[in-house]
């Protein structure tokens, strides 16, 4: 069988470009098929993750300006050659499936592309939000591009996403539920560090300001804990985040640890993970963390959390957006190491039910459906 996995590109550190690189090099080295990753603006950058030597990587060599709308004028111009390329190379590769990774232009384009080829497309966020401003009033444009958006979907053969909360967001019936799969380490963390982690790309919607103003409550309390934040600036928030460190004196406590390139060992290192995010679909370093036996605890966002986390079992979930019991539920664990580690020993367990093997079962079994 042959997969083409389509998407901008592989070079940055990202949950989806790590989820691929899971499925890509299963598909090529377990089940021997022939994988090729399609990208748009590699822009000969190295993958950030390994890839087997079985997968090709080729790039149309698009290179949209990033620090540009997509619909800024200089990237309109892009468009035509990009759908060219797009439908010669689909013809040139005929694959039997291709699987569409990220948004783009091309996420309209590709089920009127080579007919031949199984269409599935992969949605790794939230549609929590857009769910509520479509059952609002809407001006009729706006109405438009959501029966827009519908119809394209319903071309599609299948579209993946990754819990069953999101399942009631999409119109068409061709939705399948599979999660993120996990590579699931020996090693366990020891869970006896007076450190707490988090991570993730430093942006306003993973809400590492509200975590600031929980640790304010957890700092008065339990003063010698630390807060390592890992991930990538993204709009020059981290400026903003350190800045609000401190004004809260917590500097001497709260530590940008930027990009680690293997996050799975370094959450080892870490007694707790937190996540304070403002939505997430399905984060793929909540699966890191208990992979290593690691407690969460998490905002109850919309709406993947409540898909990972066994509550009182392996985690926390705070009351949504609430500083106050978010940092009461870190305390508890903070202060109670036995049920830390019996957390951490559960989580370890409940880890496999995400394990690589077998979520790419479900996978197998929809492209030979």
């Amino acid at each position: 069988m042959k997969i083409v996995f389509s998407t901008d590109q592989i070079y940055r550190h990202g949950g989806i470009e790590k989820v691929m690189a899971t499925k890509a090099n299963y598909f090529a080295d377990e089940l021997g098929f022939d994988v090729i990753i399609l990208c748009c603006e590699q822009g000969g950058n190295k993958p950030c993750y390994s890839l087997s030597d079985k997968i090709r990587l080729v790039d149309l060599g698009i290179n949209y300006h990033r620090q540009k709308s997509y619909f800024a004028p200089d990237n309109l111009l892009k468009v035509p050659s990009h759908l060219y390329k797009l439908n010669q190379k689909l013809k040139e590769l005929e694959p039997d499936v291709v699987i569409v990774c990220n948004f783009g232009f091309d996420h309209y384009a590709f089920p009127f592309f080579y007919q031949k080829a199984k269409k599935i497309k992969e949605f790794h966020s939230s549609r929590y939000f857009d769910a509520v401003t479509r059952d609002q009033n809407m001006a009729v444009l706006k109405k438009l591009n959501y029966r827009f958006n519908d119809w394209i979907e319903s071309k599609y053969d299948h579209l993946v996403v990754l819990n069953k909360d999101e399942v009631p967001y999409y119109r068409s019936n061709n939705v399948v539920v599979i999660p993120n799969p996990i590579s699931i380490p020996k090693e366990v963390a020891l869970l006896e560090n007076k450190q707490v982690v988090a991570a993730g790309r430093i942006s306003p919607v993973k809400g590492f300001d509200k975590l600031v103003e929980a640790w304010k409550i957890v700092h008065s309390r339990a003063p010698e804990w630390e807060l390592h934040i890992y991930g990538e600036d993204y709009v020059d928030t981290q400026n903003q985040i350190e800045m609000l460190i401190k004004e809260n004196d917590l500097d001497q406590v709260i530590y940008f640890k930027g990009i680690s390139s293997n996050m799975s060992q370094t959450l080892q290192e870490y007694s707790i993970y937190v996540l304070s995010s403002v939505t997430e679909c399905f984060p793929m370093v909540l699966l890191e963390s208990i992979a290593v036996g690691l407690p969460i605890v998490s905002f109850d966002c919309p709406n993947g959390p409540r898909n990972i986390i066994s509550v009182e079992d392996d985690g926390f979930l705070a009351k949504n957006q609430n500083v106050e019991d978010l940092a009461e539920k870190i305390l508890f664990l903070v202060q109670n190491i036995t049920l830390r580690k019996k957390f951490g020993a559960n989580a370890k367990k409940n880890s496999s039910k995400f394990a690589t093997a077998i979520v790419m079962q479900h996978w197998s079994n929809l492209l030979h459906s």
